[in-house]
């Protein structure tokens, strides 16, 4: 038998010993391939890296993940899928080298093309979605990327061990996993919002099924907020017929097929003392002289204010709308040209997709649009940066007089989190009803429908008329709660409440 591989009967093989596992498609670390054919690692950050890191190394913890590109794939295949301590800042990593066509139709045919539209309700549904020949194809090679997770972490596992499987990618693993390990501990969590089940029942029967089956195969599964938890178990009451029951503590469990899976809620915070150390760097205070200069002072030769949105150019946070109402702040409330700055900062995502591409551009073009109408020689009224720079973020964070946060649905967004954190001067945060942190943040925020526009703007226009007193106290208030479960203790508590 190969070392550390599964007897028939599911046992771990002679070198498992791992007693915490996390599966994600994304790992800790990731490789460029350069011509000559060396390989640079670069080392993630993010909850995940921050948790394992907390759990300590008499854990024994293994990450599971897949190779993402070349250089993913080379470094996988160099090192027999066991990567180099020395890359990953010692870190147990096992990285898959799952073919790449197989990976191409799981990950943005299925993962990212139905479960993610599905789940953010993204769905133009006069035209879309079309579950074919092509949709068949994809789906069935979803079920090998996950077999393929599934097979890799039976064969990792200790006697007994943990396994943490992570998002909308890995759906299946958890049911796949039970039937390969039964003596295994098994958690999923989802860091998607989940659709409600009139609109999950978009998808063919037999996989939505084949989705919330492969979910419930874990002992436990759990969600960022509460409103997601009771989605998924209604999809369950309605797609599968299971039984859900309330515990007297508001505790809810979903009993399917014989087997009861127990569902937790566990909302994902900021890592404030990080962010405050990282937001007072060098490379920091440099990008902020450079905001400064291109946000510049009103007529009076006052600071202007800034309105600060960072996001990605994912089709769910609604950049474009946010532009929109920016604009009609400005027309209909004059008082306002010359005197505030919209910072948005979009940094493309998944622009190998055409829809997202299409969006990006369209992102770019409103911002012209507005700047084309309103601008002036000595005042451009949206400030919008492309490219991806960390440092320039936190910049921005610390500047904000207004955050403006209005996605369409949203797991979470830290970013709603972050920004109160490092805010220099306190900041009034606006938004979305429809992002996972407002079940937490509403209390101290400005709520916004986010599909209108008229209301945003009254929002915006809300938030810089708040009194720098108001502001600064709402600010506080607001980063205490987004760091009272910072990334590491938002882990230990999933791997305390799988074991209790």
């Amino acid at each position: 038998m190969v070392a550390g591989a599964t007897s028939p009967q599911g046992a771990p093989g002679p070198e498992a010993a791992a007693q915490v596992l996390v599966a994600s498609n994304r790992g800790p670390v990731s490789y460029t391939l350069d011509v000559d054919g060396t390989l640079t690692a670069r080392r993630g950050g993010g909850g995940l890296v921050s948790g394992l890191s907390a759990i300590g190394p008499e854990a024994d913890a293994v990450w599971v993940c897949a190779a993402l590109g070349a250089g993913d794939r080379e470094a996988a295949r160099r090192s027999g899928g066991h990567l180099d301590g020395g890359d990953t800042g010692g870190q147990s990593v096992r990285m898959l080298d799952i073919p790449a066509d197989t990976f191409e139709a799981a990950y943005h045919g299925i993962a990212n093309s139905v479960l993610w539209f599905t789940h953010h309700m993204l769905y133009q549904t006069p035209l879309e979605p079309v579950f074919d020949q092509e949709f068949d194809r994809q789906w069935t090679a979803y079920e090998r990327y996950n077999a393929a997770f599934a097979d890799a972490l039976a064969q990792e596992a200790g006697q007994g061990a943990t396994v943490l499987v992570q998002d909308y990618h890995l759906t299946l693993v958890p049911g796949m996993l039970r039937e390969r390990r039964p003596d295994l501990r098994i958690g999923h969590f989802s860091h998607t919002p989940w659709a409600p089940a009139d609109y999950f029942r978009l998808l063919p029967d037999e996989v939505a099924a084949k989705v919330l089956r492969g979910m419930l195969g874990a002992d436990r599964t759990a969600f960022l907020t509460a409103r997601w938890a009771r989605l998924f178990t209604e999809c369950c009451r309605r797609v599968l017929g299971a039984t859900v029951t309330e515990g007297e503590n508001g505790t809810l469990s979903v009993t399917s097929e014989g087997r009861t899976t127990r569902i937790g809620v566990h909302p994902l915070g900021a890592d404030g003392d990080f962010l405050r150390e990282r937001a007072h760097r060098d490379d920091v205070a440099e990008r902020m002289a450079q905001l400064r200069e291109q946000v510049g002072a009103d007529p009076d030769g006052s600071p202007r204010r800034t309105i600060v949105r960072v996001d990605r150019t994912e089709l769910s946070k609604n950049i474009v709308r946010g532009l929109y109402a920016y604009r009609r702040l400005l027309a209909e409330h004059p008082e306002w040209r010359e005197r505030v700055v919209h910072l948005a900062f979009a940094y493309p995502s998944r622009q190998d997709l055409a829809v997202y591409r299409d969006y990006t551009a369209e992102v770019g073009r409103v911002a012209d649009a507005v700047n084309e109408e309103f601008g002036t020689g000595g005042w451009t009224p949206v400030v919008l940066h492309v490219k991806d720079d960390f440092a320039r973020s936190l910049a921005a964070y610390r500047m904000a007089d207004v955050a403006l946060v209005n996605p369409i649905r949203d797991g979470m967004n830290l970013v709603a989190k972050e920004i109160p954190v490092v805010s220099d001067e306190g900041c009034a945060l606006v938004l979305s009803r429809e992002a996972g942190a407002y079940e937490e943040l509403a209390s101290e925020a400005l709520a916004v429908n986010p599909f209108d526009v008229r209301e945003t703007a009254e929002a915006l226009r809300t938030a810089l008329e708040l009194d720098a007193a108001t502001r600064t106290e709402r600010t506080r208030r607001l980063a205490g709660i987004a760091t009272s479960r910072p990334p590491a203790r938002w882990l230990l508590d999933q791997l305390e409440a799988l074991g209790s």
